[in-house]
């Protein structure tokens, strides 16, 4: 299976697990609060977002993936969404070790 269809079938594991947390005002509180252990970014978002989430990221030191785009993000997890974060410590290790 290649990596791709891992962190999409991974993505939607954790959703229905309880284990992300979606919204771009509710990831970034989660990212301040260091819930989120791991961020997935849509490629496709906007300049605005994607520097946003990137900064936030790297000075938190949350891992990211920004290889997916916005219908492969929504397709994953059932809902239109741009950024997704991964609260659970086993998810977001899995996913790391998928994007590396």
């Amino acid at each position: 299976m290649t990596n791709y269809k891992q962190t999409l079938n991974l993505l939607g594991i954790a959703r229905r697990a309880g284990k992300i947390v979606t919204g771009e005002s509710l990831v970034l509180t989660g990212i301040r609060r260091k819930q989120v252990q791991f961020l997935v970014l849509a490629s496709d978002a906007g300049a605005a977002t994607t520097k946003r989430f990137l900064d936030k990221s790297r000075f938190y030191g949350v891992p990211v993936n920004n290889d997916l785009n916005k219908a492969e993000l929504s397709a994953a997890i059932g809902q239109q969404r741009t950024v997704i974060g991964i609260t659970d410590q086993g998810f977001a290790r899995k996913l790391n070790e998928i994007n590396k």
